[in-house]
């Protein structure tokens, strides 16, 4: 790594200790908002996307944000960091499968583990899906894309980010396929459910700080995304957008600015 790489890479670094010590920006910077008729993903209306922040006093920093999500993660953007800078410790924990009307989500009411970054734990709390993917890469949209969403003991968010494309069926989907097409309005119980199932590569990987993808779209959360895409059968798919409201079969947030953030892509061979 040269000079001048070496200098960024501890530039960052202190940025990051410096931002995973300020105080939480939001009392409950996780939650997305449960009930989804008051939006849409329709582009150019007034409930749409670019509406969003208008719909809601709490919402505004959907249209004023600058660090919203999700993002391109470009090649040309990004920059290069030797270390693999988090850890996982997944484990079973009774769950339950919730339709919340603009997406699916499972909930996991035990301790399933948590993920580590810099030296901070987030324990995992939820993970549901969007289907186009929310991020591309390098201006690529992939069909499918599941966020895992853990908290801190402080109230911080982090979520990491896999992508899928069509082919082979997802093991850890197929398992819940069953309860995606029986779901309502009342959760369903699913027993214990091990997030280890998810079953994805975790040597490489984008990081950067963005916000939810759904109102009240919260910034300040760590977002890593998989480098590697796994796959879904269009079975999968077209479960999980019957499963959801009429009107939230795509339920994906556009692409946002960037805004001269930095993007990470850590990469332990580099």
């Amino acid at each position: 790594m040269n000079p001048n790489a070496k200098t960024f890479v501890f530039f960052f670094l202190a940025v990051f200790f410096i931002y995973l010590s300020l105080p939480n920006v939001s009392s409950n910077p996780h939650q997305e908002v449960n009930d989804e008729t008051p939006f849409t993903y329709q582009p150019k209306t007034e409930t749409g996307p670019e509406g969003w922040g208008n719909i809601n006093p709490d919402w505004k920093v959907c249209n004023t944000g600058n660090f919203q999500s999700p993002i391109d993660l470009t090649n040309e953007r990004v920059s290069l960091i030797h270390d693999q800078a988090w850890k996982r410790q997944y484990k079973p924990a009774p769950a339950v499968i919730t339709n919340r009307g603009h997406d699916i989500m499972v909930s996991w009411k035990g301790d399933a583990g948590k993920i580590k970054v810099r030296h901070t734990d987030y324990n995992l709390v939820q993970c549901h899906w969007h289907s186009p993917s929310e991020h591309t890469v390098n201006g690529t949209s992939y069909d499918l894309e599941l966020h895992m969403v853990h908290t801190s003991a402080t109230g911080r968010t982090a979520v990491i980010g896999v992508l899928y494309k069509l082919g082979e069926p997802n093991k850890f989907l197929t398992k819940l396929l069953n309860g995606i097409k029986a779901v309502g309005k009342e959760e369903i119980n699913l027993g214990i459910l091990d997030p280890r199932d998810i079953r994805f590569q975790t040597r490489k990987f984008y990081r950067y700080i963005g916000s939810l993808t759904v109102p009240p779209c919260t910034e300040g959360i760590i977002w890593t995304i998989v480098k590697r895409v796994n796959t879904i059968s269009k079975e999968q798919i077209t479960a999980l957008r019957d499963a959801v409201r009429d009107g939230f079969e795509t339920n994906s947030r556009p692409v946002q600015n960037q805004n001269g953030r930095s993007v990470w892509f850590y990469d332990p061979n580099v």
